[in-house]
């Protein structure tokens, strides 16, 4: 069995190096989904009034993404400065559990947006 309440030692220029790079992939992403809104944005201005529900759903769907990711990227910070097995397998813990009610959340929602936009495409449709 291990012994999860023993301490391991990080140099500091290992955390130094770790958080930078940690750093780094959340600027990357950031810019990521920059670009992504952008591209949104544009598709959006040509898009039919059909597209609107389907624009909302795929913007929910990125902020979904975007929230996930910085999920992960806190969890990774944290996960770093745990002192001991027992603290880093407790924080995968809290982020699993995290996880799981936050994506159910999210597909509630998604499902929400989904059934909406069936229904007003139907209203539409019987409208013409």
């Amino acid at each position: 069995m291990v012994d999860t309440k023993v301490p391991f030692e990080v140099s500091d220029q290992m955390r130094e190096f770790a958080d930078r790079s940690i750093d780094q992939a959340r600027k990357a992403f950031d810019n990521f989904m920059d670009a992504t809104e952008n591209a949104v944005s544009s598709m959006e201005d040509a898009s039919s009034t059909m597209h609107v529900d389907s624009s909302d759903m795929h913007r929910q769907a990125l902020s979904f993404a975007e929230q996930n990711v910085n999920s992960a990227f806190e969890l990774a910070q944290r996960m770093f400065q745990a002192r001991d097995m027992e603290e880093l397998v407790g924080l995968q813990q809290e982020y699993l559990h995290k996880q799981m009610e936050q994506s159910g959340a999210q597909m509630r929602e998604m499902g929400e947006k989904a059934s909406r936009a069936v229904k007003d495409a139907a209203k539409k449709a019987g409208d013409f």
